[in-house]
């Protein structure tokens, strides 16, 4: 299909899937008691790459929704961002997010010990082909970005193939881990009881942005609504202009702010569409929450979850099943440690999602999962995942060397 027709296909799908979601109907409202509709909004469209009905590596839709509406949606969810509220979540958050990246540095040397005591052609190979080469470029990218993977792909320089299979793996398993945290998203308040967490900080902030925005509450106008894109869209055109000029400044003169992915385009459109966002929070634009600067961002947001569902190809395990093995293993593993670590401090499955996905996936689906439990919360998930990119670089090359020892 065509992007056009894609992109048509996946606004049928979101409507599809809220509108039952919406429904009074006693069928559909015990079957999204039990599977979360943002899941669905993401499930469905990987059918449509997994059967080859779209071709996830050429389409534009995605480089397109995650460098324009993404950050306009940043910029749109964080108007209304009350920081007093925020400073309320208390430093559980940095706690899951320390405890996320720690997790993916020590598990990818010991997944690949581990495997390597059972199946050790699996990850053996030797130079530029040995595994632990390419495993290295996908710790940066788990615990960072892609900016951090590419920084370590010219470090550990891996074979175009190997690199080749380790993009495959972090599609599928990182897209499948996404889609669990989602799933939970719909059921926290169980997850939370299971914990033995507190989640009151978070429902606390929740509701009290929520009280702010029903005070400003008003039927939107069509000036409203231009409004609103315009402050989205022009923000977003500023935080592009900016960041055309100071990522390549960085990199041609500051070699040193590189190594923290500073000369990474997309950290600058994220960090600084966020930022005005945050100053025009200080300001009169605060109001146009009231006329649903939230809602227009989470119809941003909820195109951002299909289109990454299309590049998840459910079918991929096939392809290569000895790496996506050695990649479900170290996900065990941080995902093991996570549970474990939130029940030792009792922090609430919220922080554990959004913490994880911080690392996992960045700031491209760190606020989709904290907008799972509320739209308001998205700014959490951009913040903690910006952190990410100033460790990637220096945890992945680590993590790249332990499994080297490690392997076989």
């Amino acid at each position: 299909m065509s992007d056009p027709i894609t992109l048509g296909a996946l606004f049928l799908i979101l409507a599809a899937v809220l509108t039952t979601a919406d429904s009074a109907r006693p069928f559909w409202q015990k079957f999204y008691h039990y599977v979360p509709a943002t899941l669905l909004c993401y499930f469905i469209p990987s059918l449509l790459n997994t059967f080859g009905l779209v071709d996830a590596d050429n389409t534009e839709l995605y480089p397109v929704v995650s460098r324009v509406l993404l950050p306009a949606s940043l910029v749109l969810f964080t108007l209304s961002v009350d920081f007093k509220a925020f400073r309320r979540l208390g430093r559980k958050s940095v706690l899951m997010f320390a405890a996320s990246a720690i997790s993916i540095m020590l598990g990818g040397p010991l997944a690949v010990w581990a495997i390597a005591r059972v199946a050790p052609e699996l990850v053996g190979g030797q130079g530029p082909d040995a595994v632990w080469r390419g495993l290295a470029t996908l710790a940066g990218t788990w615990i960072g970005g892609g900016a951090n993977q590419t920084a370590l792909k010219e470090v550990f320089q891996p074979s175009s193939n190997l690199f080749s299979a380790i993009v495959t793996v972090d599609v599928f398993v990182s897209n499948l881990w996404l889609g669990a945290l989602l799933y939970g998203a719909g059921h926290s308040a169980a997850i939370d009881r299971w914990l033995g967490a507190d989640a009151s900080a978070v429902e606390e902030v929740k509701q009290r942005i929520q009280n702010q925005v029903n005070a400003i509450r008003r039927i939107p106008s069509a000036t409203d609504l231009v409004v609103i894109l315009a402050v989205g869209f022009g923000a977003t055109a500023v935080a592009h202009a900016l960041a055309d000029q100071i990522a390549p400044y960085i990199d041609r003169n500051s070699p040193l702010l590189s190594q923290f992915s500073l000369n990474a385009p997309f950290f600058w459109i994220v960090g600084l569409a966020t930022a005005i966002g945050i100053g025009l929070s200080f300001t009169k634009a605060r109001n146009l929450e009231g006329a649903g600067a939230s809602k227009v961002a989470t119809v941003f947001l909820y195109l951002m979850i299909a289109t990454i569902g299309l590049k998840m190809n459910i079918l991929a395990i096939a392809d290569h099943p000895g790496l996506i093995l050695v990649g479900v293993v170290w996900m065990l593993f941080h995902v093991l440690l996570m549970i474990g670590f939130s029940r030792l401090i009792r922090a609430p499955y919220f922080f554990l999602a959004v913490g994880s996905q911080a690392c996992i996936g960045g700031p491209a689906t760190a606020p989709i999962i904290a907008a799972a439990f509320h739209p308001v919360l998205a700014p959490v998930g951009v913040l903690m995942a910006i952190l990410g990119y100033a460790v990637g670089t220096y945890m992945g090359y680590l993590c790249g060397i332990l499994m080297q020892l490690a392997s076989p």
